[in-house]
């Protein structure tokens, strides 16, 4: 899939133009159906899985212990009542990215079964929604205030790296373009652009794709949205409270931030998206030598096979250019977190090409200077967590590698 929006938007008209047609391909429009549909079913699930089989474990107890259990201090079935309000929070934020995704993409609430191209109803997943899930909680990490912390470890190094590099240049009027592979949700994205950098990001996911067109062009100001994080987490908990924190979300809103800086004089850059597989789109000729530099947090070990992302980046690249990365190594493709190529749509090209294999960080620091990058620059390692609860019993912490290579020039 191919397609490019401008971001933030005037108007909530179809922000998925240019030629890209998802509907033509079946296989493209059942992976797109497979989202709309898991944020559907996100309220359902959510409380299916998370209350509801726990209220009958409960009830399952003695009878004289789950009473004593609903008693305070524990209230234990009032607090599945306010988990339950928490869910219903935070599938607003998920209907609200159906509601945008559906009108983006001209398909009814409520489809005709009987025609395929419309039929979006009950096609997804327990993988889907699981996305779900996870792009839900993910505004935690991106676009909260409380997410700051793990932003901080991840986003400051790539603009401290881009300013050390291109600050004078863009400082005398010259535009920097830089690319953003598994943007995600968007927020790097809009850092890079509010530091007066022109920001193009790609993403492959059409969960992620969908939450961010809604958190960047269609919130209404900052702080509007609840969301409850950690809501469907019952273990290694210390407090209840702790469980049912509400952050607010966004933290700063895109719109009004961009339009604050501009009233002041400040430079801006410009902001896109791409929904694209990241090795086809990328090594077309229009993207030859068309950027300053190439930013990639926490994607590199989405690569079944480096070696592509590699080639891609370095056909990217104007010569000279940087490739800043932050990021751990957890293989997606190991045996424990593997994907099917059907999971990507796109089976036997790109990221669906056969094959996978897991290097250490000094193979994957070896073969990409082998492949025409120089090492410039290694940063401080510091830990971060991901999504992480600052308070929870049981901290799952990366420690990122973070390096600047530049691309080599042609002898």
């Amino acid at each position: 899939m191919a397609s490019e929006h401008q971001h933030p938007q005037t108007e909530e008209e179809n922000s998925w133009g240019g030629d890209f047609d998802p509907f033509a391909d079946p296989e493209e429009r059942r992976v797109l159906f497979a989202a709309f549909d898991s944020f559907r079913q996100y309220r359902r699930n959510a409380h299916k899985n998370t209350t509801h089989r726990r209220r009958q474990a409960f009830y399952a107890l003695p009878s004289e212990h789950w009473q004593m259990l609903s008693e305070p201090p524990f209230s234990i079935l009032d607090n599945f009542n306010k988990v339950d309000d928490a869910i219903d929070a935070n599938a607003e934020i998920a209907d609200r990215i159906l509601e945008l995704g559906l009108k983006s993409f001209g398909l009814p609430q409520n489809p005709d079964k009987s025609r395929p191209t419309q039929n979006w109803h009950d096609v997804a997943t327990s993988s889907d929604l699981n996305k779900a899930h996870s792009t839900i909680r993910q505004f935690y990490r991106d676009w909260s205030s409380e997410g700051r912390a793990e932003r901080e470890v991840c986003y400051d190094p790539v603009l401290q790296d881009l300013h050390d590099e291109f600050k004078v240049r863009r400082d005398h009027g010259e535009e920097i373009r830089v690319l953003v592979p598994g943007a995600g949700l968007g927020r790097l994205v809009f850092e890079i652009c509010m530091a007066g950098y022109d920001a193009e990001g790609n993403e492959i996911s059409y969960h992620q794709l969908l939450a961010s067109s809604w958190i960047l062009n269609h919130t209404d100001g900052p702080a509007q949205h609840a969301l409850h994080p950690f809501a469907l987490h019952f273990s290694n908990l210390r407090s209840r409270t702790q469980q049912l924190q509400q952050v607010m979300i966004p933290d700063v809103h895109p719109g009004f931030a961009m339009q604050e800086a501009a009233n002041t004089g400040r430079r801006l850059g410009t902001m896109s998206m791409s929904a694209a597989d990241f090795t086809i789109l990328y090594t077309q000729p229009d993207n030859h030598e068309a950027f300053d530099a190439v930013t990639t947090v926490f994607f590199i070990d989405t690569a079944p096979n480096l070696i592509r992302y590699i080639e891609t980046i370095r056909h990217s690249l104007k010569p000279n250019g940087l490739w800043i990365n932050v990021g751990p190594l957890l293989w997606h493709f190991d045996d424990g977190h593997s994907r099917t190529p059907s999971d990507t749509g796109h089976e036997g090209a790109g990221i669906g090409e056969p094959g996978n294999v897991e290097l250490s960080e000094e193979e994957v620091l070896c073969l990409v200077e082998r492949m025409g990058f120089r090492l410039e620059k290694r940063g401080d390692r510091r830990a971060c967590g991901y999504i992480q609860d600052p308070d929870s019993m049981l901290l799952n912490m990366y420690q990122p590698s973070h390096w600047v290579m530049r691309k080599m020039t042609e002898a």
